[in-house]
């Protein structure tokens, strides 16, 4: 792939607006490895992120109210969701470079035409349109319709407000279904294209032995939920190699670490507050709801609507976002099925309290690590970068839902209430909850590390 000089916008472009940009060359791909990898917010761009966070909603939607998306499943899609609105307005940002050559496999991706004028909303209202329809293909018609609906609104809108051509509209959207398409298509070849549709394969077959996962529901429906999904493709090959943090060694006898998190587990879920009780139900993000990594999800959606981010700022933390729970899920599945880890709730009522029952009911997957505290810790970490270490904010995810907003100094300190709540549930020993949350962390940190910016 031919490589061009980095794009230095004229003195009367240094704060270029993103909503029409007219481009004088295509800007390829001419990093190195040793550049330096401090991540840096993205310039303001002129265009409102409306575009980005009613999309973002309408993914959410998505997740609620179409089968099979688990959260390992709900969180590929983001990931790819977010890439995709990210790389549709990238052209726009002069500052900014595409991420294809970073990327597992993704070594290049359309470019717009040379010398032509683009409307970079317009391309990521038809980039979202078609992503989500490939990604959701086994959705309700009615939210196929949603879809539908809301590109035209926008198209509409930009059309009217901005007074475009014909000819900017139809190339401004063509380019952004050429990406949408080009990343659906790379998206084909991870492993976990449709996982939708093999959430509980018949074929796995859990070992046994001491210490060892056994289903906490029975029949077909407490099968091991994707089994495999560990295999799968990371965005970052630094994610990939990432070695498993191994769990305490199991033990029965009252001396022993093992028996020791679990009586905590057990003492902890037979004493709770209210407001413990509160804290584990607000994190659930059970079967029906939007899942733990749609709840990073909205929280991006939350810290862009608080900041009056414009769409380059909102198109660059939906991608970060995405690629950390994408690669989070992944990595703690291959965690958990690398050591297929008894739950608390089969433990204890086999050593402790044959009668004992949680909080909340235990998912169908093995113990070790704990999927939210994973997915909380690498969101935490990317969001962290991208708005502020000091960044507070009020979560009002589950307004619709009856749970009042609760309040955050940071987004570690909601991290770390999502993965303490595991363990006011009953669903998850400690060791699960801090060792995933640093290991979200060190995933989010290879997130932060990619070069949105180009090297100046």
């Amino acid at each position: 792939m031919p490589c061009f000089p980095a794009f230095r916008p004229a003195s009367s472009l240094k704060r270029p607006t993103l909503a029409l940009l007219t481009l004088a060359f295509v800007a390829g791909s001419c990093r190195t490895n040793d550049e330096a990898t401090t991540p840096t917010p993205a310039a303001g761009t002129g265009l409102s992120a409306a575009v980005a966070t009613q999309w973002a909603d309408l993914s959410l939607k998505l997740i609620r109210s179409t089968p099979g998306f688990s959260p390992p499943v709900a969180a590929r899609a983001l990931g790819y969701a977010g890439l995709t609105i990210y790389e549709s307005v990238v052209p726009g940002l002069p500052e900014h470079q595409s991420l294809a050559g970073q990327l597992n496999g993704l070594s290049r991706l359309p470019q717009p035409e040379v010398g032509q004028a683009y409307h970079w909303g317009l391309s990521a209202n038809a980039a979202q349109a078609s992503i989500l329809k490939n990604l959701f293909a086994n959705t309700s018609a009615a939210n196929k319709l949603s879809v539908d609906s809301l590109q035209t609104a926008f198209t509409e809108q930009f059309r009217k407000n901005e007074k475009l051509s014909q000819e900017v509209v139809d190339r401004s959207v063509v380019f952004g279904q050429r990406i949408a398409t080009a990343i659906f298509e790379w998206s084909k070849t991870d492993k976990g294209h449709e996982g939708y549709a093999r959430n509980l394969p018949a074929d796995y077959v859990p070992p046994v032995g001491p210490g060892k996962w056994v289903q906490t529901t029975a029949g077909d429906a407490g099968r091991a939920l994707q089994p495999y999904w560990g295999q799968n493709r990371t965005f970052l090959a630094s994610n990939a190699r990432m070695p498993p943090p191994a769990p305490l060694a199991f033990g029965t006898s009252a001396s022993s670490p093992f028996f020791v998190q679990a009586l905590e587990v057990y003492s902890t879920g037979k004493n709770l507050s209210e407001e413990q009780k509160t804290i584990a139900k607000f994190w659930a993000d059970g079967g029906g709801t939007i899942t733990p990594p749609g709840h990073s999800w909205n929280l991006t959606t939350l810290a862009l609507r608080k900041s009056n981010a414009d769409l380059g700022k909102a198109a660059e933390a939906y991608a970060r976002v995405g690629i950390a729970v994408n690669d989070a899920f992944i990595c703690c599945w291959k965690c958990k099925y690398t050591y297929n880890l008894v739950r608390p709730v089969s433990y204890i009522r086999s050593v402790i309290d044959a009668n004992w029952t949680p909080l909340l009911p235990t998912p169908n997957f093995p113990e070790h690590l704990s999927g939210h505290s994973t997915q909380s810790g690498a969101a935490a970490q990317v969001l962290s970068d991208a708005f502020g270490y000091s960044f507070a904010f009020s979560d009002s995810t589950h307004l619709s839902r009856g749970f009042a907003p609760r309040a955050y100094k940071t987004f570690f300190e909601a991290s770390e209430e999502a993965a303490v709540s595991r363990l006011y549930g009953g669903i998850h020993f400690r060791q699960a909850n801090e060792v995933g949350l640093s290991e979200g962390r060190k995933i989010g940190r290879n997130v932060s590390a990619l070069k949105f910016r180009r090297a100046l």
